[in-house]
C-alpha cells in the first residue's frame, strides 16, 4: 500500500537515501535504506510511516497506518478543545456603587476569569464625581483585591474622558500554584506566631 498525504508519507512514497527506523514496540532498529525498512514493516503486516522528515536522517516508525492516523487525529482534536478563545468581558462600576452591587459584579468577574476570559472593568464618573477620581481608583483597587484569587491586573487603571478602565487577565496555572503556596506559608507563619504568643503569656502553664 502506497500512501502520500499532505502531512505524512507512508511506505513506497518514502524516498530518502536512508532513514532511522523505530519499531512497533518503540525500540530503535537503526539506520537503513527505505527499501529495507519497508521489508521489515511488511514482514510484520504493518506500514512504514515518516514521522520526522526534517531530522538527519529522517525518522520513520513501523505501525498500522490507520491506527496511527486515528490516534493522531484524536490528539489534534483534544489539543483544539484545550485552545480556548479568550474573550474580553466587561463589568461596569460606579463611584458610589453599593456593597451588594459590588459583590454581584465581583461574582460575575470571577465567573468570567474562571472560564479563561479577560475582564475589562469600566468605572464611569458622573457629573461632579470627576473631582473625586481617587474614589474611583479606590473602588478599582478594591475590585482588584476581590478577584486576586482568580485574576491579575494586565492593564492598570487608565482615565479616558469620564471612564476609568482596568483589564484583569485570568491567572496562569503556575500563578495559582504560587498563590496557594504563599497562602499555605502565611497560614503556617500565623500558626507559629499564635503558638509563640500563647507560650509567652504570663498565664501559660498555670492550672
Amino acid at each position: 500500500m502506497t500512501i502520500a498525504t499532505k502531512e505524512i508519507l507512508v511506505n513506497e512514497a518514502i524516498r530518502f537515501k536512508e532513514v532511522r527506523v523505530i519499531g512497533s514496540d518503540g525500540n530503535q532498529l537503526g539506520i537503513m535504506s527505505p527499501e529495507q525498512a519497508l521489508r521489515t514493516a511488511y514482514s510484520s503486516g504493518l506500514d512504514l510511516i515518516l514521522i520526522s522528515p526534517n531530522a538527519q536522517p529522517p525518522v520513520c516508525r513501523i505501525a498500522d497506518y490507520g491506527r496511527y492516523r486515528f490516534e493522531q487525529d484524536k490528539r489534534e482534536k483534544e489539543a483544539k478543545k484545550k485552545q480556548n478563545t479568550v474573550e474580553i468581558k466587561e463589568v461596569q462600576l460606579s463611584c458610589r456603587i453599593d456593597t451588594h452591587d459590588f459583590e454581584t459584579k465581583v461574582k460575575h468577574a470571577l465567573r468570567f476569569l474562571g472560564d479563561g476570559n479577560k475582564v475589562k472593568v469600566v468605572l464611569r464618573f458622573r457629573g461632579r464625581e470627576m473631582s473625586h477620581q481617587q474614589l474611583g481608583r479606590d473602588n478599582l483597587e478594591r475590585f482588584k483585591e476581590a478577584v486576586s484569587g482568580a485574576g491579575t491586573v494586565e492593564k492598570a487603571p487608565v482615565l479616558d474622558g469620564r471612564l476609568m478602565t482596568m483589564v484583569i487577565a485570568p491567572l496562569r496555572e503556575k500563578d495559582k500554584k504560587e498563590l496557594a503556596k504563599q497562602a499555605a506559608k502565611a497560614k503556617e507563619e500565623a500558626g507559629k506566631a499564635a503558638a509563640a504568643a500563647e507560650s509567652a503569656s504570663p498565664n501559660a502553664g498555670e492550672e
